[in-house]
């Protein structure tokens, strides 16, 4: 049984739901926006949170009128109460006060959409507060899974997922809950280097891996989109979503992102979802399920796809990150956690031009050979892991910058 079907409690009998966002600035909390300012008699903004883009966080405030405002960068914050003297809205400061807001006993629903590892303390905070969380923040199951559905269901918190190959494999669970999943097909594009042959990625800089064919997403997930961790993550995700064997998760590289995902049964059926690559349906969807409710989001034309739908198996020779993050499910315990500390680090250096393309996994596979294992971890244990995996990881960024 996966764990949106054990933890299915949604708040069906409130008329207006009452949203936080967290990351509103950032590209899923925007189209969230997209969401709520095309169904105002479903959906009220109650909470808003931003890493640091103070501009654009009161920008949104002025439309949405939350309650609460709170920015993560507590040196901003004077600037961004100064922004908003004149609303009438709580202005709050630090990741603390992020993670104390999700609790609010008038939120019904928390989109968790910040960036990495730092997205962890409020969704655990808001799963114990018993919030409908809707997933975007793949880090968190990445780094905390085992920890994180415990959690789900011992406070009966329902994990709705945003990622639109996680939505579309929900999708297709829908209905689904008595019978066998025999494999999982998680699509991926294959990003901007798909047909880049390995001996010519050792020159691709950080705008060439920012041109995303298909997707309009935050520089640090068209990164990992790049080099494959993204899915290598997804795969760990849907580990712990869907409650099955990294070995019956399989990827296929699906250049067009049509379909989107798809389920395979004992019994043989494919069920899949299928779209135009919008993050609105899934967030949507996410927000009204189990209701379907209308949207003017582009719609498929079938008799004009370009060149029909094509699949591939991903090179895990070329995209080593994908084979590292297999490498990590398998092992279990801490190991994603280090994979997701590394990856941040090595991302954030890639983008400033301190590290190479290829040089990306040859650090993270270091850091996972050099960072203490630790086969049952605690919550602090993921705090300790994270820290550590960080500084071998800058370490070695240290090293071969002198070379």
């Amino acid at each position: 049984m996966n764990l949106q079907l054990e933890t299915w409690n949604l708040k069906l009998g409130t008329l207006i739901k009452q949203i936080a966002i967290l990351g509103s600035t950032g590209s899923i909390g925007c189209q969230t926006l997209d969401v709520v300012r095309s169904n105002p008699d479903r959906f009220q903004v109650y909470a808003l949170s931003a890493n640091s883009s103070v501009e654009k966080l009161a920008e949104q405030a002025r439309e949405f009128h939350p309650e609460v405002v709170c920015i993560a960068d507590e040196t901003r914050y004077g600037q961004l109460r100064e922004a908003l003297s004149d609303l009438n809205c709580k202005v709050w400061a630090g990741k603390e006060a992020i993670a104390d807001m999700v609790t609010m006993p008038s939120i019904d629903i928390v989109v968790a959409s910040m960036v990495g590892y730092a997205g962890l303390p409020s969704t655990i905070n808001a799963i114990k507060a018993g919030k409908t969380i809707a997933l975007a923040n793949k880090e968190t199951l990445v780094v905390a899974g085992e920890l994180i559905c415990s959690l789900a269901r011992q406070y009966h918190a329902p994990i709705l997922p945003v990622d639109s190959e996680h939505s579309a494999i929900f999708q297709s669970l829908v209905g689904e809950e008595n019978n066998q999943i025999e494999k999982i097909l998680l699509t991926a594009s294959g990003g901007p280097f798909r047909l880049t042959p390995k001996d010519k990625l050792s020159s691709v800089t950080a705008q060439d891996a920012l041109r995303h064919p298909n997707w309009q997403m935050g520089a640090k997930i068209t990164i990992d989109s790049a080099t494959m961790m993204n899915k290598g993550f997804e795969v760990i995700e849907a580990k712990w979503l869907f409650g099955v064997p990294v070995s019956k998760i399989q990827v296929l590289v699906h250049p067009q992102s049509i379909v989107h995902s798809a389920v395979q049964f004992s019994d043989g059926a494919v069920k899949a979802q299928l779209g135009m690559p919008d993050m609105r349906l899934p967030i949507q969807y996410a927000l009204t399920f189990p209701e379907r409710v209308q949207s003017s989001f582009p719609r498929i034309d079938f008799f004009d796809l370009p060149s029909g739908l094509t699949f591939e198996k991903p090179d895990l020779e070329k995209f080593r990150n994908l084979r590292l993050a297999y490498m990590a499910m398998e092992r279990g315990g801490n190991m994603p956690c280090i994979l997701n500390a590394a990856n941040e680090v090595v991302v954030k250096a890639f983008l400033e031009n301190r590290c190479g393309f290829l040089q990306m996994s040859d650090i993270i596979e270091q850091v996972m050979s050099r960072t203490a294992f630790c086969q049952k971890p605690s919550y602090e244990d993921y705090v300790q892991t994270d820290k550590a995996a960080r500084e071998q990881a800058l370490q070695l960024l240290n090293i071969n910058s002198k070379l």
